[in-house]
């Protein structure tokens, strides 16, 4: 029986932090020997917002090396860059061609993005459609994404059955699939991580960057020999990534009891990910002094996903009406 297909993927828009991991990337891991996992680095989407072209390219090979040394296995994984498949762009705009406006108008994204600029670009406001081109075209059956990404894939629904009443059944639904426990990764800030708020924690900055964002966190004035409250501290939001069991039920008695201070929390914590994250900052370093062994990668995962696809994109012209002779 041929194992489902998992699609998701980052875009290369700055370095990736320990919220990304959590929400994301050791997701990807944990499934990758479940299914079909197919794993992409996002630069069409990033384009909304970076356009800068070292930047860009920069940010492809940095997402690449942060995929590999956070355990997604080229053997096991389709690592590729969406720009590889040019496919995406000519389903988006089939699907342009059958959404209105309004559809649009209603993306959280897109709201959100028109009370922070003054005028929003036609990729930014389009960008569901892309997302949705994304997954269609892989058949995609699991889409893992946080809580906050969820409509995308609803969109992603709404669009496939649209495309499937107006021009006959040609895509599957696909399902998005949300791990409760770790949907949203706390910032130090006590908000969602997220690069745009300046709030992460690095995932692989040196000790001395990660050590200032841990102490940075945000907490109340108690005093270390007060009672406090784990489920409303953000230390504690995030020791709960880390450890589990007996462990995280000694610092939750410690916390209720008193006596633990708040600095001796964030020591515990930066402990915590410096011992889980170093071998993957040591791996990444093999990949960084090898550039030649990761851009193979990405070029076997361009001809790899090309073979997967091609069906899929000569059964939507054909559905439309353009294809009028083989390729």
């Amino acid at each position: 029986m041929a194992k489902k297909i998992l699609l998701s993927g980052i875009q290369p828009s700055g370095a990736l932090h320990i919220g990304n991991y959590f929400g994301a990337l050791k997701q990807f891991v944990d499934m990758q020997d479940e299914y079909d996992t197919r794993v992409f680095i996002a630069d069409f989407h990033a384009l909304t917002t970076v356009q800068d072209k070292d930047k860009l390219s920069s940010g492809i090979l940095n997402i690449i090396m942060d995929y590999l040394a956070c355990g997604l296995d080229p053997k096991k994984v389709v690592l590729f860059k969406q720009s590889d498949l040019p496919e995406v762009t000519e389903l988006t705009w089939y699907f342009n061609c059958i959404t209105t406006m309004p559809f649009l108008e209603r993306a959280t994204s897109y709201k959100d993005a028109n009370q922070k600029v003054k005028e929003v670009t036609v990729g930014l406001f389009d960008y569901p459609m892309l997302m949705a081109a994304d997954i269609l075209i892989q058949d995609a059956d699991i889409v893992p994404v946080g809580s906050d990404q969820k409509q995308h894939v609803e969109y992603a629904r709404d669009t496939a059955q649209k495309f499937n009443n107006i021009f006959g059944e040609t895509f599957k639904l696909p399902v998005a699939k949300i791990m409760a426990e770790v949907a949203i990764v706390p910032g130090v800030d006590g908000r969602k991580m997220s690069k745009s708020y300046g709030n992460t924690i690095p995932l692989f900055a040196d000790s001395a960057v990660v050590k200032k964002a841990v102490m940075s966190i945000v907490t109340d004035s108690k005093t270390p020999d007060e009672k406090k409250d784990p489920e409303t501290c953000n230390i504690f939001a995030l020791h709960k990534l880390f450890l589990h069991g007996d462990e995280l039920d000694n610092l939750r008695k410690r916390y209720l009891d008193g006596g633990l201070g708040y600095k001796e929390s964030k020591d515990m914590l930066f402990d915590e990910i410096e011992k889980y994250f170093t071998p993957m900052r040591e791996k990444r370093k093999m990949y960084e002094e090898n550039p030649g062994l990761v851009l193979d990668i990405l070029k076997e995962g361009k001809s790899k996903i090309h073979n997967l696809v091609n069906s899929k994109i000569t059964d939507v012209r054909k559905a439309v009406g353009v294809q009028l002779y083989d390729n």
